[in-house]
């Protein structure tokens, strides 16, 4: 093996050999940055929620995530990938965010982001509320240029102002489009639902450069005509997914920061986003998971599966042999 041959990925830590609730919780076990030499995929923690407008607690998200995700395994059947022996995953810890300074903390994250992203890594961020969405982008738009932005949410985040702040949790997608960071023909939400504060706030985000599935969608026209819509809409245009976990409804996902009745189911969200597994995703953040009004882990279990499934979408496929002759 030459100097500058990666060496073979190093998967989660052999759970017949420690059991699955000893150890540092990194997410899946996943082994630490400092402890390979390359990182093709990096999850990484931004425990920060100083732009919540309602419930506070996603700070506190990332860990409870982690402590869920020991159940997960290396093959993903559904998917037919070994996510983390086709690539080397890595857990990066979490990116220091000022709580006391969006604006700060909004420059952390970008920067930290940026340093983690060099060499070709991608980036699956696990929040903290949906204010990181924006300094992310910023990162990843740096290195791709403008990128088409797969929001899955019961909101829409392209307010203008909350309390006449500009970056809250309710405007990511606003700034980054006013920003030139997203691609305006090819961005989507899926699951929007629940009371607006006016008709102006969907001719608005149509201005901004989305299109909209909304969660009553999901239920009328079914699963695949979803994805077919959702494929039809990203194109080949390098993908960011951005996930709030309220997305889901409240019966799957309970705590999370500003539920809204009538969403996703979390096998319905998952049947989605695997059919990304052929999409150029350049990025991902699952965001919004606040413990303190979890059940049973109910919500930090969806998460995790949530960052699998993107993880495993992202595992480049070798064609088999059979299929070349």
């Amino acid at each position: 093996m030459s100097p500058t041959t990666p060496a073979a990925p190093i998967g989660p830590s052999d759970a017949s050999q420690s059991p699955r609730f000893a150890g540092i919780a990194t997410f899946a076990r996943l082994p630490r940055l400092d402890e390979v030499d390359h990182a093709d995929i990096v999850v990484v923690g931004v425990p920060f929620d100083s732009g919540v407008s309602y419930r506070p607690g996603a700070r506190f998200g990332p860990a409870h995530v982690r402590e869920a995700s020991r159940l997960l395994r290396p093959y993903n059947p559904v998917q037919d990938v070994e996510p983390f022996n086709a690539q080397q995953v890595v857990d990066a810890g979490d990116i220091v965010a000022n709580p006391f300074s969006i604006d700060e903390a909004v420059t952390q994250i970008e920067a930290a982001a940026r340093h983690l992203g060099q060499n070709g890594t991608r980036l699956v961020t696990i929040g903290g509320d949906h204010t990181i969405a924006l300094p992310l982008l910023r990162a990843v738009a740096a290195k791709h240029g403008p990128v088409a932005v797969l929001h899955f949410d019961a909101h829409l985040d392209t307010w203008d102002t909350y309390f006449g702040a500009p970056v809250t949790h309710g405007t990511p997608f606003r700034r980054a489009s006013e920003e030139g960071l997203i691609d305006l023909e090819s961005s989507l939400h899926i699951g929007i639902r629940g009371p607006l504060y006016s008709r102006q706030d969907l001719k608005d985000d149509a201005r901004l450069g989305f299109a909209i599935i909304a969660g009553h969608e999901v239920e009328t026209e079914g699963v695949a005509a979803v994805i077919a819509r959702m494929l039809a809409r990203i194109g080949d245009r390098p993908v960011y997914v951005s996930v709030d976990i309220d997305v889901l409804d409240p019966a799957h996902a309970p705590g999370t920061g500003t539920p809204e009745a009538g969403g996703l189911t979390s096998r319905e969200l998952l049947a989605i986003i695997r059919a990304l597994s052929g999409v150029n995703l350049v990025g991902a953040d699952v965001v919004e998971v606040s413990p303190a009004y979890d059940h049973a882990q109910i919500t930090a279990i969806a998460a995790s599966h949530v960052a699998y499934e993107l993880i495993s979408a992202m595992t480049p496929r070798v064609e088999a042999a059979s299929d070349r002759t």
